[in-house]
């Protein structure tokens, strides 16, 4: 789950964010006031949030107007008018741009294949392996310097002690053993940190300058954008923040990058002669293999100038759209599903939408729009959602089970709330699995169970004589008061 705004992550998106988007942000307005650009922040997940942070609280409600936001591939106009809680309101029918993360070293690998020169190594997953490792990283590259890369899926992994430079095999030796297993915290991790099961063994690089360039999809225009700045090596979302005028953007169209555009990047980056001719090959390339692999994010930081004048790809990062993974099974296969929430991955498996989220009210509803809607009215009511989890138009007994399980496997969930519509699932299947499930699973938190739609009576007598322990609730909002007093006994 990424928020974008000023002070988060280091990628594409949040600086397509600040430099694109404030023509967005200032367009959406409260009747009868202005909303400062800088009030307006947005939470992409499976769903979205827009918070509102208006300058008076004298109104429980505010009416905004939106026009137009975009989200994934293409921008999907908004022509509606909707009452808000002061603080939040859901945005139904809006797609997100869902992706899939890889290693440093895969990126790497996959822009040497498009013809980017990238700094090479060799990646291990045992301490045993490092002297090896560092012989081999000092035949085939001719190193006698080095550099202990921590491959997790996060920046920030320097100033968290997992990138180190080791001036002789000796020392890269010492940091492999310190870095590989040890658990790192960066400003994009959680608190506890990241654990570190692959370190790259690369040889060491004389720089004498760092850019970045990097390409992602401009929600804006709903096109993909080059970005590029001398300001490499360093939190380009801070440059972005702070000196947006040294960030150059280049719209891409469908045919790709071209040669004009890729000149002119080339040009206002100060290169000159050879260095020239090799940017302007570079870019190139690199739109190329974004566009071929289906990528939603393709990242150089740094792009390094060395002391013999070459370029060279430092860093590589790579995000993937999850629905275009089909068309790539070399790229599927990249995945590191220990990079990613356990929970998640497991949802995943049964199909089912879930993300983890901080409180302790577990929810369990069927369509995206509803399910936030819920999430709304349980922080409305002073709880906090403990997850997104949405089982779909087709939930059935095995859904509505491994939806508890889900759930139920994050420890800080006190109450559930089980909130369905029965529109083409019919609520008696979903009541005969809550019954199972509630049987089965020995559950020991409060369960308020709302249900309306296709056979909702048969669904509510059925839970009434079936002895399980639950509560019921008519309305959103009565069962929303239930399950927050419940988890807050």
């Amino acid at each position: 789950m990424r928020i974008f705004k000023n002070d988060s992550e280091t990628d594409a998106s949040v600086i397509a964010h600040i430099v694109g988007f404030r023509l967005t942000w200032a367009s959406i307005t409260v009747v009868g006031s202005s909303l400062p650009p800088n009030r307006f922040e947005l939470l992409t997940a499976y769903f979205a949030i827009a918070v509102i942070r208006p300058k008076s609280r004298e109104n429980r409600w505010t009416r905004l107007s939106f026009s137009k936001i975009g989200f994934a591939s293409h921008t999907i106009p908004v022509m509606t008018d909707v009452f808000i809680p002061e603080l939040y309101v859901t945005l139904t029918n809006v797609y997100t741009l869902s992706a899939m993360k890889i290693h440093e070293y895969q990126a790497k690998s996959i822009l040497k294949e498009y013809g980017i020169p990238v700094q090479d190594g060799i990646v291990i997953e045992s301490k045993s392996e490092g002297r090896a490792a560092i012989d081999q990283v000092s035949k085939e590259f001719n190193a006698s310097q080095f550099v202990i890369k921590a491959q997790i899926h996060a920046g920030g992994r320097g100033k968290g002690g997992g990138v180190k430079f080791s001036p002789t095999a000796e020392k890269a030796l010492e940091n492999i053993n310190s870095i590989l297993g040890m658990q790192l915290i960066t400003h994009q991790t959680t608190p506890e940190g990241q654990l570190v099961r692959k370190v790259m063994v690369a040889e060491a690089i004389d720089i004498a300058k760092e850019y970045y360039v990097a390409i992602t999809l401009d929600r804006a225009t709903g096109k993909n954008v080059i970005m590029a700045s001398t300001e490499g090596g360093v939190e380009i979302e801070e440059v972005a923040a702070h000196s947006p005028e040294k960030i150059i953007r280049e719209t891409i169209d469908s045919d790709g990058l071209q040669p004009f555009q890729a000149r002119k990047i080339a040009f206002a980056l100060g290169f000159e002669g050879e260095q020239f001719k090799q940017a302007v090959k570079l870019l190139t390339n690199l739109v190329t293999c974004y566009i071929a692999t289906d990528a939603s994010i393709a990242e150089i930081n740094p792009l390094v100038v060395t002391e013999q004048g070459k370029l060279l790809a430092l860093d590589g990062k790579f995000n993937f759209d999850d629905n275009a993974l089909y068309r790539h099974p070399r790229i599927k296969e990249m995945r590191d599903v220990h990079e990613e929430d356990a929970t998640e991955v497991e949802a995943g498996k049964f199909n089912l939408n879930y993300i983890k989220l901080e409180g302790n009210v577990g929810c369990m509803v069927n369509g995206a729009g509803l399910a936030m809607a819920t999430m709304d009215i349980i922080k409305l009511q002073g709880g906090q959602p403990a997850n997104f989890l949405d089982v779909g138009g087709g939930a059935n007994v095995e859904t509505v089970k491994n939806g508890f399980r889900i759930i139920l496997s994050d420890p800080n969930v006190k109450a559930v709330l089980i909130n369905i519509f029965g529109g083409i699932v019919r609520c008696d299947r979903v009541a005969n699995g809550i019954i199972q499930a509630v049987s089965e699973l020995g559950l020991s938190v409060p369960v308020v169970v709302r249900l309306e739609g296709t056979n909702a009576e048969l669904a509510r007598e059925l839970l009434a004589t079936s002895g399980v322990d639950i509560i019921p609730a008519g309305s959103i909002e009565d069962a929303a008061q239930k399950v927050v007093a419940a988890a807050t006994r």
